[in-house]
């Protein structure tokens, strides 16, 4: 990987992905890894300005790389997610989504919430998931090998705050993670 010029980390529902971007200023090469896996190589490509669509993690999340000169043989790199800026996509993520990290039986668990779907998402995987009303909200229950695991939704009582959403497992509240 000679023409590295960019990498990403794009967190989705599924995991942390890494995006690496090769260009050839000389050659006209690009080269795209998702996770270290090539995705797409083009050589001797006239045109060194343009873009580069391609698809990330388990829910095929659309990704383009934008290709600008800025001044003679600069260039900027800038990366997009579902027709947003990476950094809009990340903003929006943060109000659409809950994440916590815990760590038990010796492994590390990701464990994210897409408020829009209620999916449940751990280590990459979607979790079969149980709906159930109770008296104060809602509770989604899943399971973590022999632990059991709900995610509570109750209002804040606010229209600003909304709903707030809380991690139980074995009866223990965990912290959400700040995206």
């Amino acid at each position: 990987m000679t023409d590295l010029v960019a990498v990403w980390d794009v967190a989705l529902s599924d995991g942390v992905h890494k995006i690496e971007f090769e260009h050839g200023t000389t050659s006209g090469k690009r080269v795209v890894y998702v996770d270290g896996k090539e995705e797409i190589r083009k050589d001797w490509m006239f045109k060194l300005v343009g873009r580069e669509t391609f698809y990330v993690g388990a829910a095929k999340t659309k990704a383009t790389i934008n290709i600008d000169a800025i001044s003679g043989f600069a260039y900027e790199y800038t990366l997009e997610i579902n027709g947003k800026s990476l950094k809009k996509y990340m903003e929006n993520r943060s109000k659409t989504t809950n994440t916590w990290i815990l760590h038990m039986d010796g492994e590390n668990f990701r464990i994210v919430l897409e408020k829009d779907t209620m999916d449940v998402w751990c280590n990459g995987k979607k979790l079969e998931t149980a709906g159930e009303f109770v008296d104060d909200g809602t509770e989604t229950h899943f399971s973590l090998g022999n632990h059991d695991c709900y995610i509570k939704a109750v209002s804040s009582g606010k229209r600003k705050e909304g709903i707030i959403h809380t991690l139980i497992v074995d009866n223990r509240e965990i912290p959400e993670i700040a995206s």
